[in-house]
């Protein structure tokens, strides 16, 4: 899942980026609220972290400009602000959360799980495709109850294949949610971790869990036979 964290204080900024990366979360990071608002409008983004405080256009500014556009990415306002009327503005809006700093790292993390599981119909942090299990509270992944160990970079991208099972996700769609700003197009890391997933999931290669549709893209089938 990829998220855009907008915010100024390069400290927190980088503190709350280590701290999703350790999640597992692919990070993008605006430290100006038009430079938050054009990588919003560039990119498909799972959530979008927005500190209020900014440079340039405010946070409140750039959620009400978002939600204009029709960009339906959820949001989380994060402020040193917290008299009720501000987190009524802040909703009023279009926000989502309103997260007063400073926070609880272990809270923050659980709120951004449940704004995700928000945008999903079965509600809940576990999914399933054939015998694969993934926690994403846990981060652990299963197959036939047999712990899997991944890089992050492998999980979140079986993460993306099993939020899209059984249909077919583009290179494209992978490296919009999966990768941040700075992947180039034209390498083959796509392909290689692919690769590497499979070969994890599947050593004996008896089943093709993740299935090449030629010219365009992939699909990780939900129930195998």
């Amino acid at each position: 899942m990829r998220i855009l964290v907008v915010e100024d204080e390069k400290k927190i900024a980088k503190f709350i980026e280590r701290g999703l990366k350790a999640h597992r979360y692919t990070v993008d990071i605006a430290y100006h609220g038009e430079n938050g608002l054009r990588m919003a409008e560039a990119n498909p983004y799972d959530l979008i972290i927005l500190d209020i405080m900014l440079p340039g256009k405010d946070g409140i500014t750039v959620c009400k400009e978002l939600r204009e556009k029709k960009i339906d990415s959820p949001i989380m306002m994060l402020t040193a602000k917290s008299s009720v009327s501000d987190k009524v503005l802040a909703l009023q809006i279009g926000a989502d959360d309103y997260l007063v700093k400073p926070f609880s790292f272990e809270e923050f993390t659980a709120r951004i799980a449940a704004l995700l599981r928000r945008t999903r119909s079965d509600k809940t942090s576990l999914l399933k495709a054939g015998d694969i299990l993934l926690d994403q509270m846990t981060h652990k992944v299963t197959k036939a109850d047999q712990e899997i160990f991944l890089t992050p970079k492998e999980y979140s991208l079986l993460e993306y294949f099993m939020l899209n099972a059984d249909q077919v996700v583009t290179r494209t769609m992978i490296s919009e949610h999966v990768w941040n700003e700075d992947f180039d197009s034209f390498s083959n890391i796509i392909d290689v971790f692919i690769n590497n997933l499979r070969a994890k999931l599947e050593p004996d290669r008896k089943k093709e869990l993740i299935k090449t549709i030629r010219g365009v893209g992939y699909v990780l089938k939900g129930k195998f036979k």
